[in-house]
């Protein structure tokens, strides 16, 4: 939607508003594939690096005090999903081409073989990802920049980048070392799924059973190493380049007021399950059980870190604990934003399945720490038989009924001593842990939550209108909480609304959106007449209901807030529209929502007396 009018958003006005309404945090959801590009240097891949990246920082600044991102893991070339990316390598996608041309990188890229990038793209300036295509440019172009690298005069009066690579390799051993290895066998054996490689001792190369394996393996490795020496360094320099401008970009956004807040997808991407194997749970798998989005469960076939290797007997970080506090320290060292932490039932009480199965009751499927009758699970259960509801099926929710302080602390072990461990030794708090609690959430990680005073999330699209004490409803809505229309997983609010128009759906959410919004109006049987008819209001009000909440920090997705009515991914499908929508290069036309108008909204819903306290800001509000 480009805009037609001026609608320019006063971000002083905008300020005083979020504080009037007791807000801490506007972020803006935006992942690193969806950044636009400035018009002719698109080559097919968002990245916040670029220049048009800190257009978009400037953009916010002002509006929004956090950029929420994606996952920004190094993703497989034929999956561009964020969410099955490394956990410690970055995407090589997210690098700028474009500063490689430039002095400060000592030309490494010719201006020549970034125009023939951006050329060929073939969504240029379609406000897509190309993902089959760059992830093949963008590796050719970043072996230019690599052979020219190598050539670069490092000394006294020379470039520093070369002893600033070596000082990055040697600082970040304890992963680099094994995920470059892993690019090298990749090579070897013709492919990055390392399940289909045929050399047995390549799929087992970090994983020996004995002493005889570990030194047959040893020198395995030793061979690989010679033999594709410089394609390891490549792979290598790739991350350096692209934590130089990582570390850059967030310097810059942090001088404009925005902090980067990161994600952390539950997933462990196929490098790290090869190069971590030995430290996850065989034989099963992490993922749901049936719920909105599958009848048959959601069969994510991520490995499942096991228990015994997550603590030693006296409680102590065992080899597992050690490698996830090391990720979330690293996380919260790169992002003094914070983490958002994907899927936190899966770090409480996961919902794990057997290789080769449903992740259904029927199948075997339980919840690794929750099913004390469970032949195979039962000997990492915290809750007891005696716990259990057993009127309830193993899926369900409120299944476990009761719980000891001291179980709650078993089932919160990860969370306290490795992910609020590892923020404090970053100097943050757990303020800085945006933990996505959405869809079933059990009692033990209610429990956990709410022990270690965690802030969840709320969307409200996903409030079921027929149960009064629904969390997601307004009124029911905490302060310590991150509020939200919908996140990358949700239509836009303007294409949620189209569908509830004129059905009994809708009627109970306009229903509900009255009660807690129009309380002392005097008319409320016609707003929602109008609120089950007009989409626009409807979406109108959807907005304003997160800013009138009593949340203290709200995010909006980007489709959200500059209207554009396209669905970045759908949960349970696959195809090249997943993953691939991106704001348009010419973001900065469109019309984003009426903050004014919304803000002003909100402050009246909160009561006559609230209002009458801000009135000259209702006023100016316009």
């Amino acid at each position: 939607m480009v805009c037609l009018t001026s609608n320019k958003i006063d971000t002083k006005l905008v300020s005083e508003a979020l504080k009037a309404l007791g807000k801490d945090n506007l972020a803006l959801i935006i992942h690193g594939s969806s950044f636009p590009s400035k018009n002719g240097e698109d080559t097919g891949f968002g990245t916040f690096n670029s220049e048009s990246g800190r257009e978009v920082i400037d953009y916010a600044h002002g509006i929004f005090n956090a950029l929420q991102l994606g996952p920004a893991g190094k993703t497989k070339s034929s999956d561009s999903s964020p969410y099955c990316g490394t956990i410690f390598s970055g995407n090589p996608l997210f690098i700028d081409l474009k500063q490689l041309t430039e002095k400060k990188w000592e030309n490494i890229l010719s201006k020549e073989t970034f125009d023939k990038v951006v050329a060929n793209n073939p969504k240029q300036n379609q406000g897509k990802t190309a993902y089959s295509y760059i992830t093949k440019a963008q590796n050719e172009a970043l072996k230019e920049a690599w052979d020219n690298f190598k050539n670069i005069k490092d000394g006294l009066f020379g470039s520093s980048l070369k002893k600033d690579f070596e000082k990055f390799k040697k600082e970040n051993s304890f992963w680099l070392d094994n995920d470059a290895l892993y690019e090298a066998l990749s090579i070897e054996n013709g492919s990055d799924f390392w399940y289909s490689w045929k050399n047995n001792t390549d799929k087992n190369l970090l994983n020996p059973k004995s002493e005889e394996e570990k030194k047959a393996f040893a020198l395995r490795a030793e061979e690989i190493k010679n033999k594709y020496e410089d394609e390891i360094e490549f792979y290598k320099f790739c991350q350096f380049v692209l934590e130089v401008q990582n570390e850059e970009t967030k310097k810059y956004a942090l001088s404009k007021g925005i902090k980067m807040i990161a994600d952390r997808q539950v997933a462990f991407s196929d490098r790290d399950a090869w190069a971590y194997q030995s430290l996850f749970l065989d034989g099963w798998y992490l993922g749901c059980p049936p719920d909105y989005f599958s009848k048959n469960g959601q069969a994510w076939g991520f490995p499942v870190m096991d228990p015994d290797k997550m603590f030693n007997s006296d409680g102590s970080l065992g080899e597992g604990g050690i490698l996830m506090k090391n990720l979330y320290k690293k996380m919260f060292k790169e992002n003094p934003g914070g983490v958002r932490i994907d899927h936190i039932v899966g770090l409480i009480d996961p919902w794990v399945y057997k290789a080769g199965k449903k992740p259904m009751c029927e199948e075997g499927a339980g919840r690794l720490y929750s099913s004390p009758e469970h032949p195979e699970l039962s000997r990492y259960a915290i809750a007891k038989n005696e716990d259990l509801d057993w009127a309830l099926e193993a899926d369900k929710e409120k299944r476990v009924k009761s719980l000891s302080e001291d179980q709650v602390k078993l089932y919160g072990r990860l969370i306290e001593k490795i992910v609020i461990g590892a923020a404090k030794e970053c100097g943050l708090d757990k303020d800085s842990i945006v933990c996505e609690d959405l869809g079933t959430l059990t009692n033990p990680v209610d429990a956990v939550m709410k022990k270690y005073e965690l802030q969840g999330m709320r969307l409200t699209q996903f409030v079921v209108p027929e149960k009064p004490e629904h969390p997601y409803r307004c009124k029911n809505i905490c302060e310590r909480v991150w509020n939200m229309v919908g996140t990358h997983d949700n239509l836009p609010i303007a294409m949620w609304a189209e569908s509830m128009i004129n059905t009994h759906e809708g009627y109970l959410h306009a229903k509900n959106l009255v009660e807690d919004l129009f309380a002392e109006a005097e008319n409320k049987d016609d707003i929602i007449v109008k609120l089950t008819q007009d989409k626009d209001y409807l979406r109108f009000i959807k907005l304003t209901e997160i800013f009138a909440s009593k949340a203290r920090n709200v995010q909006i997705f980007f489709t959200d807030f500059f209207q554009i009515n396209d669905v970045y991914n759908r949960p349970g499908t696959s195809g090249d529209q997943n993953w691939s929508l991106r704001l348009p290069n010419n973001f900065k036309e469109l019309c984003p929502i009426d903050l004014h108008a919304i803000l002003k909204a909100a402050i009246i819903a909160r009561g006559k007396e609230f209002a009458s306290k801000h009135a000259s800001l209702i006023e100016k509000l316009g």
